[in-house]
């Protein structure tokens, strides 16, 4: 693929819509602000003062009343969203090894290996995160070159200083050239997958990893990345779901319903993981993923059980426009 002008990697007017996430939420440690309700929201519910019960101050000098001063209140944080990963951003890596058994590795080389990736091709990493998979890439096709997209900033500083301790240079999305980082290169910018500030058909490849069910708009994002990616090119999506099986699947509803929310609270501090159950238990089944692809202009190639059905691998191919679904 030529670095011509018409195919420019310079990004593109900026397009309205909601903000999205990240897709972000790696191996089996995904995360969010879900269900941080029940006796915590009672107790503060109770020592808030309502409409009904506040008490009002009284001004010692003229004897006035006044309303109370309210405290000011924490703005809400969109589960899923690039700031609610700001917050576990320190600990993702090491909650992601633990939670996920240490397979979401596999996993990652797995979905780099549907790819295809060769020498010279340039591919972009949608809710890179900390940049495993980009790094990921890199290491099975070392000339290739590599653009790193997430809306979480603390995630995107820990993937430049993991990135540059490996010897690997690092741009910004802004400072790249128009062809993308060099071979070996990695690129890295805020953004968002469901508006995309790039060029059409300027990758030969992409991928998007536990991130897709963070996205509001799924089939916007996947739209997106038709419109970027080259006809043929590769698009694969790693993604948590719901296992299926009597046995072996009920372990790992187990592990995902009860464990992994647990213990990602215990061990981050932090509620965001309880989120995790409920987003996988939201994202479609692989039959309903296919045909998603399929009405995105992405020809369905593969959807890839792995680990019990812990996870999918979807792996598709873009149509040329204009070729029938």
């Amino acid at each position: 693929m030529t670095g011509s002008s018409s195919r420019s990697m310079e990004p593109t007017a900026t397009r309205p819509g909601a903000a999205t996430a990240r897709a972000h939420a790696d191996g089996a440690a995904a995360a969010a602000l879900g269900t941080a309700v029940g006796a915590d929201a009672e107790a503060a519910a109770a020592a808030s003062p309502t409409p009904g019960n506040a008490r009002e101050a009284v001004d010692p000098r003229s004897g006035a009343s006044a309303a109370a001063p309210r405290p000011t209140e924490t703005p809400a944080v969109r589960p899923g969203s690039g700031a609610m990963f700001d917050r576990i951003a320190r600990r993702y890596d090491l909650l992601n090894r633990v939670l996920s058994l240490g397979l979401d590795r596999r996993w990652r080389r797995l979905t780099v290996a549907a790819l295809e990736l060769r020498s010279g091709r340039r591919v972009l990493d949608l809710a890179t995160g900390t940049g495993d998979l980009a790094l990921a890439m890199l290491r099975g096709c070392a000339g290739a070159s590599v653009v790193g997209l997430d809306p979480s900033p603390a995630m995107l500083a820990i993937a430049r200083d993991k990135a540059s301790r490996r010897g690997v240079r690092v741009e910004t999305t802004e400072t790249a050239t128009e062809t993308g980082p060099e071979a070996g290169g990695l690129a890295l910018g805020v953004g968002e997958a469901e508006h995309l500030p790039f060029a059409d058909r300027v990758f030969d490849a992409v991928a998007i990893a536990f991130g897709l069910r963070n996205v509001p708009n799924r089939e916007r994002a996947l739209r997106e990345m038709a419109r970027v990616t080259r006809p043929g090119g590769r698009i694969a999506v790693l993604e948590l779901g719901e296992p299926r099986g009597p046995l072996l699947g009920r372990v790992a509803r187990l592990h995902i319903h009860v464990i992994v929310p647990r213990l990602g609270a215990l061990l981050s501090g932090a509620r965001e993981y309880r989120y995790l159950e409920k987003s996988i238990a939201a994202f479609p089944p692989p039959d309903e993923v296919a045909r998603m692809m399929e009405r995105s202009g992405i020809e369905p190639l593969e959807a890839r059980p792995l680990t019990f059905g812990v996870c999918h691998l979807f792996v598709g191919r873009v149509r040329p426009q204009g070729a029938a679904c």
